[in-house]
């Protein structure tokens, strides 16, 4: 094993190996992620329940500070803030399942090919993942979604594609790790074939910490998708986007705060909410 594949291994600790008790969710700890986490996705699947206000309609008067009428004030236009913040968890949090998606699916079918076959399939695939993992991350990014055209769909697919090494190295050396033990040698021994052993052996002992992994980049994901709207490389106005929310009150600091603080504390409790679920399924559910 390289010393890239044991750093990747060691992005999520050992004890995710051991499995996740869902009910782990319960714990003290857990409850706030857990609940701010639940507000996100509802705003996501359904925001009328949230916020009848149009989010692109004119509701009032422009830079209107927070108020009963307007919790998040009114933006430039004098658009609902609120209601454009609910309804770009739709776009941010979408487009990052996509991307997670994306880095899951490929990078984990490298992974397990390379360790499951090994020889010099593991050498030619492992090499294109080094070659991933030499360029930045955001300007991987930019450069994908240059080439596909701009939009929030295609932003989710850039931003997948930098995550797709990271997976293949931690896919490929659990994959090693749980090959090289006894019990599927002795499945081995057993007349269990290539593929019996790898789907019923070495895949459900190989792929939990491959989850907490992409319970970790869905919170990376969010900011990356929200990075590419906050440079005009996501969905184009006026759709309602954080990152984009955050980009149009960049100019109003001074006198309007709310417009790029408020969306701005939205996204970074959805990233520490994500983040600390991803550890806790990384931790077996420690708390």
């Amino acid at each position: 094993m390289t010393a890239i594949d044991v750093s990747a291994a060691r992005a999520v600790p050992p004890a995710a190996r051991r499995g996740f008790s869902w009910r782990a969710l319960l714990r003290p700890g857990l409850i706030v992620p857990v609940l701010i986490l639940l507000i996100a996705l509802a705003w996501a699947v359904a925001p009328g329940l949230f916020t009848s206000v149009n989010p692109t309609a004119n509701v009032g008067p422009a830079l209107q500070a927070p108020s009963a009428e307007h919790w998040f004030g009114t933006d430039a236009t004098g658009r609902d803030l609120y209601a454009r913040v609910i309804h770009g968890a739709s776009q941010s949090i979408s487009a990052a399942l996509i991307a997670v998606l994306v880095g899951l699916v490929v990078g984990s079918l490298i992974g397990i090919t390379a360790g499951a076959v090994g020889g010099w399939v593991d050498e030619a695939l492992m090499r294109v993942v080094d070659v991933l993992l030499a360029i930045p991350t955001l300007l991987l990014s930019l450069s994908i979604v240059i080439l596909l055209g701009f939009g929030t769909a295609n932003a989710a697919i850039a931003v997948g594609a930098t995550s797709i090494a990271v997976f293949a190295r931690l896919s490929r050396s659990q994959v090693v790790s749980v090959r090289a033990s006894e019990f599927v040698e002795a499945a081995y021994g057993s007349g269990g074939t290539f593929f019996g052993v790898l789907w019923r052996h070495i895949l459900p002992n190989s792929l939990t910490a491959v989850i907490a992994l992409a319970a970790l980049q869905l919170g990376s994901a969010i900011l990356q998708i929200s990075t590419l709207g906050f440079l005009g490389y996501g969905a184009p106005p006026p759709t309602p986007e954080w990152g984009l929310l955050i980009a149009e009150g960049r100019n109003y600091l001074a006198t309007s705060w709310w417009l790029t603080a408020l969306p701005g504390i939205v996204v970074v409790l959805v990233v520490l909410a994500t983040n600390r679920l991803s550890r806790a399924i990384g931790d077996g559910g420690r708390a």
